[in-house]
């Protein structure tokens, strides 16, 4: 075993580092929003007709934030995973949640996956 996965500083410091993903995961999430509808914005603004190709662009491009944001959300969980299960038993204190985070982080994709899927199933 290794040394430091016996230092309880290491498991508040890959908490930390899951936090940090989480909250770029939800900016992107959020970027994505509003670029999505950012498209619709200016189609009305501009009197455009439906469809117009800068609302395609903003739509595809608000819908492939969304996803990455899930990705990022999905991936910090598993990594945060692999630490925790890494960790010894006796650094995680006794009643210490490590799965809110990593439940927290899997609410938040399905959350972004159902918005894309929204944004992809609605028409233009």
């Amino acid at each position: 075993m290794n040394a430091y996965l016996g230092d309880p500083r290491v498991l508040f410091a890959a908490e930390r580092t899951l936090l940090a993903w989480q909250r770029t995961a939800i900016a992107l999430m959020g970027f994505g929003f509003v670029v999505e509808r950012f498209g619709l914005f200016l189609q009305m603004v501009l009197h455009e007709p439906a469809g117009g190709s800068q609302r395609a662009f903003s739509h595809g491009l608000g819908v492939a934030l969304l996803l990455l944001g899930a990705i990022v959300a999905l991936i910090s969980a598993r990594q945060f995973r692999q630490v925790a299960k890494a960790l010894a038993s006796a650094v995680v204190p006794p009643g210490y949640w490590t799965n809110v985070g990593v439940a927290l982080n899997l609410a938040i994709a399905l959350i972004a996956s159902m918005l894309a899927a929204h944004f992809l199933l609605s028409p233009l």
